[in-house]
């Protein structure tokens, strides 16, 4: 019984999670924000630059993160910041994977672009597991950073 009360509240803390979406094109941030939407799950803002990620960063769970964004190529030290500072986990979305191939410290991974509506699904959902301690298969397009 304790183990069904546990996977119940691991379950429900599953959709609690907030999607923080730094991404500077605006028609693949809306579709992101619907994809994440359409699971049932809120998002917690966009952001096109570091000044409006740091920002929202306090609302979010999880950030998807672009490397190139309005004020540069930021997305690598507003994807630190968002883990080390805020507890989020993060994952950049980039046409230019190769920028973080080495990692970025406290990211978990990077995703190239284009990403299709399932394999955003797959990261969020890999990603609010692991958050709220469940076991979860690592989506096959995701390269893991150590």
């Amino acid at each position: 019984m304790a183990t069904n009360v546990v996977r119940r509240w691991q379950r429900d803390d599953l959709m609690k999670q907030r999607v923080l979406i730094v991404e500077d094109e605006f028609l693949i941030a809306l579709d992101l924000g619907a994809t994440v939407e359409g699971m049932g799950m809120q998002v917690a803002g966009l952001a096109s630059d570091r000044e409006q990620a740091l920002r929202l960063a306090p609302l979010a769970d999880i950030a998807f993160v672009d490397i190139n964004l309005a004020d540069g190529p930021t997305g690598p030290e507003i994807g630190r910041r968002l883990a080390q500072e805020h507890g989020i986990a993060v994952v950049f979305m980039t046409g230019n994977p190769e920028v973080v191939a080495d990692g970025v410290k406290g990211a978990v991974g990077v995703v190239q672009k284009p990403v299709m509506p399932s394999v955003v699904q797959q990261l969020v959902n890999y990603l609010a597991a692991r958050r709220v301690g469940m076991f979860a298969v690592v989506p096959s397009q995701m390269m893991v950073f150590a």
